[in-house]
Parts: C-alpha cells; sequence; structure tokens
C-alpha cells in the first residue's frame, strides 16, 4: 500500500513516463483507464520525461489526460490545454558537439544516440554503454567541463548544469499558478531526483538506485508500471 499523506490540498501528479508508466513492454493494462479517472476525479495528471516532445505528446493523448508535459529532462515545456506556446529552457548545441567529441575518445560509443535525438532541441541523449562515469570524468577535463551527464537506466543525457526535471517543471507549475507544495511526483531513476526534491511529496515505483529510495518520501510495493498503477488506485481509493 502507498503511504500518502493526509491533505486536501493537493492539485496536481506528476508522473516519470519510462519505467514508470511504461517499459519495454508498454502500458500495463489498467493505466490508461486509472489515470484518465484521476484526473477527471481527483487531481490533475502531468508528465516529465527525459524523452523528446514529439515522443512525449503521443503518451498524454493516449492518456487523455489535462495536465502539462515537460521533456527532455526539463528542458522542454508545453502545456496546450491552457493555450501556452512550446518552450525551449536551453540550447542544446553544446551537448551534441560534446557527444561528439566523446565518441572519439571512447570506442563504440555513437555520437548520433539515441533515435529521437533529431527532435532534440536543448540537450543530447546517448545509448545506455555503461560508460557514463567515464563520461563524466572526460568531460570535466574538456572544454565541455560546464556540461554534466545523467543517468536515467535507459539512456545517458548529455546538458548544461540545471537544466533538469524540477527547471521545467518549476516554469510549467508558475504558468498554472500551482504552488510545488501542493504536487506529488513519481519517478523511478536518478534524473527524476531534482524533481523529488521540488514538489510536496514524492513516490519511487523502483529500488533499483538507492540515491533515487533515499530521495523519495515513500515507494511503492510494485515496482515500475505496477508501481504507478498502485498509487493510481490508491488516489482513486481516498478520492
Amino acid at each position: 500500500m502507498v503511504e500518502l499523506p493526509e491533505s486536501p490540498d493537493w492539485e496536481m501528479i506528476v508522473f516519470d513516463v519510462d519505467g514508470t508508466l511504461l517499459d519495454r513492454d508498454g502500458f500495463h493494462d489498467d493505466l490508461v483507464s486509472l489515470a484518465r479517472r484521476v484526473d477527471s476525479e481527483v487531481m490533475t495528471v502531468s508528465l516529465a520525461s527525459g524523452r523528446t516532445l514529439p515522443n512525449v505528446t503521443p503518451i498524454r493523448q493516449s492518456l487523455g489526460v489535462s495536465g502539462f508535459i515537460v521533456a527532455e529532462n526539463g528542458g522542454m515545456v508545453w502545456d496546450s490545454d491552457e493555450g501556452h506556446e512550446i518552450v525551449a529552457l536551453e540550447d542544446g548545441s553544446r551537448a551534441k558537439e560534446a557527444a561528439e567529441w566523446l565518441a572519439t575518445k571512447i570506442e563504440g560509443l555513437d555520437p548520433r544516440g539515441i533515435e529521437s535525438n533529431r527532435w532534440r532541441e536543448t540537450e543530447w541523449c546517448l545509448k545506455e554503454t555503461g560508460q557514463h562515469r567515464a563520461m563524466k570524468e572526460m568531460l570535466a577535463n574538456s572544454e565541455w567541463s560546464d556540461l554534466e551527464v545523467v543517468e536515467t537506466g535507459f539512456a545517458v543525457h548529455i546538458a548544461k548544469p540545471g537544466l533538469n526535471k524540477s527547471r521545467g517543471l518549476r516554469y510549467a507549475l508558475e504558468q498554472r499558478g500551482i504552488d510545488p507544495s501542493r504536487v506529488i511526483a513519481c519517478g523511478d531513476a536518478p534524473n527524476d531526483i531534482p524533481m523529488f526534491e521540488t514538489v510536496g511529496y514524492s513516490v519511487a515505483v523502483n529500488d533499483q538506485f538507492p540515491e533515487v529510495v533515499s530521495a523519495a518520501d515513500c515507494i511503492t510495493d510494485g515496482r515500475g508500471k505496477d508501481g504507478a498503477v498502485e498509487l493510481l488506485e490508491e488516489l482513486l481509493s481516498r478520492a
């Protein structure tokens, strides 16, 4: 059972996507109906993902929820239901250059990264190779030392420090006039930690990363998308 604090003031829940709402096998069978019910009966459901905006938009449409999208680990914000334009919070050209340089130093590293990079505007994403620590050390001693490397379990993100889910989430919440303390966040990976530290309550659906478990206020019994379904069911049971 998910432990949630008693509060009548929650206005929104923000979900990470990969590893939280879906995995390589897709959605949990019950996810769409539960997410729609929570969005219409309990609180607004929003998404905050490392994916590009064109990747996250159809997921939001499939869920049929009314919240905003924070994409590219906080770099892109779109709140279409409120009539706001798409906003890019950074320029990712240096991150791409850094990835190309790393590929000259690490054998077998493909600088093109993941396929969705063709739409990426504020950062650059490389396939997970288990070499993110080496990437961090190399960048720290290069002309791209101002950039950071963040792993998510699905990919490795190269971006400017401070470009994270917290930054994008704060921007999106300010547009809606919502206090972050009245928001619940749910995720599974290290790139969700800044989001956890921003909101009023945080829920982890995976114990793979000790730092994520430490940052979260609670962890679900189920793992991954099973944990997300567990959380949605708990929210509905309390409504």
